[in-house]
């Protein structure tokens, strides 16, 4: 057996046991991908795969704990390789980071901007994508380091940190009425057209369970992943936007829109870091997750690295 079974295995999984699509994402051939399998099968001298035909059906129980074992064996595989590039590179390569648009517009560019200073030959990856997608790149290994607010704790291949927490505000266009509150209600923002996020982004969850438990009907105009989006949408008079705090941070005074806190209504947010369970840690990775929060110590990381799935929490 050798590990390029273990990736078609792998992979034949992760393309939801499409073959055709296995050998593509492999850059090889489909024959070849089902004749390795099949091999590794008569070597194992069990069924990894049900099939019907040529055609993998699903996953058999003994195949589930040999892809169990697979993962670790290709993880550790990986583990090696960031060990020789750790200590034949000195302290460079590439930072992957996963996370969504507004950590990447709002929160990153900062530690990015100290880390390539810090490590000057340590270039940076951006993915960006849903809370869960963030959540399978970094246990796919397309990402070091993933960064969202909602979801990444649902993994458990994952560990996960606070970083930072959070609240939204109401963002408004100048002269609106709303701007003379000093402290606005739910009733207040159920009674106008609302601007926010898609369900699955920064915080949407808690707004939406805020107006339920109020028993309240919002009436939400627009919903996008993107805050410059949503004041974009605010400034042309559609509605009241709703996005979380850093989108705001940055804006002049006198502008064309003004902002409230409506931390009150719809309670704090914590954004949390992720990095996959058992995964080899470089150095600028530890650095990075430093200069993301001073809470996310090198020795806490490596504690909840090494230690049992738990809640951390702020």
């Amino acid at each position: 057996m050798n590990l390029h079974q273990f990736r078609f295995v792998q992979e034949a999984v992760r393309r939801k046991l499409n073959l055709t699509e296995t050998a593509k994402a492999l850059f090889t051939s489909q024959p070849g991908v089902s004749k390795a399998i099949l091999e590794l099968e008569g070597e194992l001298g069990i069924d990894i795969f049900a099939r019907h035909g040529k055609r993998l059906r699903r996953v058999t129980e003994p195949g589930q704990q040999v892809l169990k074992s697979i993962e670790i064996i290709l993880r550790e595989v990986n583990n090696l390789k960031r060990i020789g590039d750790e200590f034949s590179k000195q302290d460079a390569g590439t930072l992957s980071i996963a996370t969504t648009h507004t950590q990447a517009r709002y929160v990153l560019p900062m530690p990015v901007t100290q880390l390539r200073k810090r490590f000057p030959k340590v270039n940076i990856s951006l993915h960006q994508g849903t809370p869960e997608q963030v959540a399978q790149m970094v246990i796919d290994e397309v990402a070091d380091i993933g960064l969202a607010t909602e979801s990444l704790a649902q993994f458990e291949e994952l560990v996960t940190l606070p970083c930072y927490e959070w609240h939204h505000v109401a963002v408004l266009p100048a002269g609106h009425p709303l701007t003379q509150v000093e402290r606005i209600s739910l009733e207040q923002l159920a009674a106008e057209p609302l601007i926010s996020y898609h369900p699955s982004f920064t915080g949407r969850t808690r707004i939406d369970q805020a107006f339920t438990a109020r028993r309240l009907q919002p009436n939400v105009v627009l919903e996008a992943i993107d805050a410059d989006v949503i004041k974009t949408y605010v400034k042309l008079g559609l509605g009241v936007g709703i996005v979380a705090e850093m989108a705001v941070r940055e804006d002049p005074p006198g502008g064309d829109l003004v902002w409230r806190p409506v931390g009150h209504l719809f309670g704090q947010n914590v954004a949390r870091i992720a990095l996959k369970r058992g995964a080899y840690l470089r150095n600028f990775v530890y650095a990075f997750a430093e200069l993301m929060s001073d809470r996310l110590s090198r020795s806490l990381i490596q504690r909840a690295m090494d230690g049992e799935p738990q809640d951390y929490q702020l």
